[in-house]
């Protein structure tokens, strides 16, 4: 044991010493005398007991026993001296000090050290107590505080009610306050008051545990969910309970949520499925568009693309002009995939208005903007394991642009509004009639889209390019149109079929199409036939491809209005057919018709002139 004496007197130190050590006390004792020496020694620490003499030429035992009280006040200090008379010595008891013993009764020098040391090692034990029961309700009241949980005790014969202090955060009541049930049934929500005081008086009446939520009216008028577990003990004939209150209003409104998030999910899933309906059923129609019919090389050429590049995931960019097929690729590609059993999804980029295009393409949540009433799938969710075909992809507005490179890029995208990021696995198949290196150099189509979508592309000929194919094509509407119809057609004029592979179909198919429709409502008997004057007239001077084109992204708003509007006044109003503003424009009529609305063009006034 090391011991710090302050003595100026050797002799008396190595007497002190001895006696201990007689005593079976194995000390180790550092002798100091004067204040400098005290304080130094003080300041190293590691002494178990500190004995001083009262009176010393320098220094005094009452300023050592301050100065011990300030550094290390749990040693204890023992006076001893020969010049300590009882009244200085029970003072000194009072100052702090553990003992005193006079040097001239040196006998009770061990005792007393013996009864110091163990009211240390008391008093070290208690001050360990004490903060270890500290931090234990240090510790319940923060879990408590984070459980939002507060614990009570309840005494029914004598009313008094203990509370924790989260139980006063929980309740909003002062923790000063002293609480009463007659509080706590006034602050129940008056709807669940009836319930509560039942569930008490029966816990009373068969000293029973309850388990049980209600709500709390607040003062603010705010509404609280607690939950209340309560179970009974008797003491002394006396009746007490002791329970938890737990705060559940979070996780009322977290299930109210995941109900509200349930429900928005399951009319999604309905109508997801109704949609998916709809998708599957038009690729599985009955259409003219099931079957490519044509034996050209030209023709040949683009399907044995569409044989190597179908099995893969890779992208593909169709051009050709309007009216030549493109979306029949696109949907002959899909049905030789390995998605085939997915949706193919068809979106009409030209179609769609522009403000309109990237809620279409990419969906959009609740609120995401005005008349944003509940969450929209976009046209990519729904395609999602499938294809999805971007008709007329030149037409896209440069924001969503970039929008589409990200998702050609990295997979994923966000719906408007949102801010989860959604992965995709959907192939991305484009067509265009618009010649986009034009498109990159005025500024219209951005570069680095064109080149992730350009992995794989197919040329789709002309109608003239293959003019071979005629006869095939004309036999194959013929019988479509004849079968629709509930009529029966069994020749085909000579001059018919010479009329028509003559002609240049600036239309292309689709022109075809609508002029063996139109002369099948006509036909009146079991021969096939077309006027000539039933073929455009500007057919003969038609441009080559790249004028066919319709760049309205080169053009403002007025001047589109204005060109659209010359072209009606040519045709009288009429938009599809043959002879219709959709072929002089080169863009396919459901585009022009999206552009008349958007455009706000009255096309009826146009039929009067």
């Amino acid at each position: 044991m090391r011991i710090l004496y302050l003595e100026d007197e050797p002799k008396d130190a190595e007497l002190v010493q001895a006696s201990l050590e007689a005593e079976g006390i194995d000390c180790e004792l550092t002798r100091v005398d004067t204040e400098s020496d005290f304080f130094r020694s003080l300041k190293q620490g590691g002494f178990e007991l500190i004995l001083a003499d009262y009176t010393l030429p320098s220094f005094d035992g009452i300023s050592a026993l301050r100065i011990v009280r300030e550094i290390c006040p749990e040693v204890p200090f023992i006076f001893v001296s020969g010049t300590l008379v009882e009244e200085v010595g029970i003072e000194a008891l009072k100052q702090g000090a553990t003992d005193y013993v006079s040097k001239t009764r040196l006998s009770r020098i061990v005792p007393s050290v013996h009864r110091a040391l163990r009211e240390a090692e008391e008093r070290t034990q208690r001050k360990r107590a004490e903060e270890a029961l500290q931090r234990s309700e240090a510790y319940l009241t923060e879990a408590q505080k984070l459980s939002h949980t507060g614990s009570f005790g309840w005494s029914v014969s004598s009313g008094q009610i203990y509370w924790s202090e989260e139980t006063f955060r929980i309740f909003e009541f002062e923790p000063t306050s002293q609480p009463r049930l007659e509080q706590i049934l006034e602050r129940t929500h008056p709807a669940d008051r009836p319930r509560v005081q039942l569930v008490i008086d029966s816990a009373i009446h068969e000293q029973k545990d309850f388990d049980f939520e209600h709500r709390l009216l607040m003062t603010d008028g705010s509404v609280k969910h607690i939950h209340v577990v309560g179970h009974p003990s008797t003491e002394c004939g006396e009746l007490k309970f002791v329970g938890a209150v737990t705060d559940v209003t979070e996780r009322k409104r977290t299930e109210a949520d995941l109900r509200n998030a349930l429900d928005e999910i399951q009319k999604l899933q309905q109508q997801l499925y109704k949609e998916n309906i709809v998708l599957r059923e038009e690729i599985d129609k009955a259409s003219m568009f099931e079957e490519i019919v044509g034996e050209s090389p030209a023709l040949r050429v683009a399907l044995a693309q569409v044989a190597k590049v179908a099995p893969t995931d890779s992208t593909v960019l169709i051009t050709g002009e309007t009216g030549t097929g493109k979306e029949l690729i696109a949907r002959a590609i899909h049905k030789r995939s390995q998605r085939a059993s997915r949706a193919f999804v068809n979106v009409n980029c030209a179609a769609i208005p522009t403000s309109l295009i990237a809620s279409e393409l990419f969906g959009h949540e609740k609120g995401a903007f005005t008349g944003a009433m509940q969450r929209r799938l976009g046209r990519f969710e729904l395609a999602e394991g499938g294809t999805i075909f971007l008709d007329e992809v030149g037409e896209l507005p440069l924001e969503t642009q970039i929008t589409l490179l990200r998702v050609l890029q990295e997979r994923e995208f966000e719906r408007i509004g949102g801010t989860q990021t959604i992965r995709l696995d959907v192939r991305v198949i484009a067509a265009t009639n618009r010649d986009l290196q034009a498109a990159i150099a005025s500024g219209a189509f951005r570069r680095d889209l064109f080149y992730r979508l350009n992995v794989f592309p197919i040329m789709m000929p002309s109608l003239r390019e293959r003019k071979e194919d005629i006869p095939l094509l004309v036999e194959y509407f013929i019988d479509w149109y004849a079968r629709k119809a509930r009529k029966k057609i069994l020749t085909i004029e000579k001059r018919t079929l010479d009329l028509l592979q003559s002609y240049s179909w600036p239309g292309n198919i689709r022109e075809l199409q609508n002029v063996i429709e139109r002369s099948i409502v006509l036909c009146e008997t079991d021969t096939f036939f077309v006027e000539q004057g039933w073929l455009s007239p500007i057919s003969s001077s038609y441009p080559d491809q790249n004028s066919l084109l319709y760049p309205s992204a080169r053009y403002s708003a007025e001047e589109e209005r204005k060109m659209i509007e010359a072209v009606l006044g040519q045709t009288r109003g009429r938009i599809s057919g043959p002879d219709g503003a959709a072929v002089r424009l080169g863009m396919p009529a459901s585009t022009l018709e999206s552009k008349i609305r958007a455009l706000k063009i009255n096309k009826h006034q146009f039929k009067t002139v």
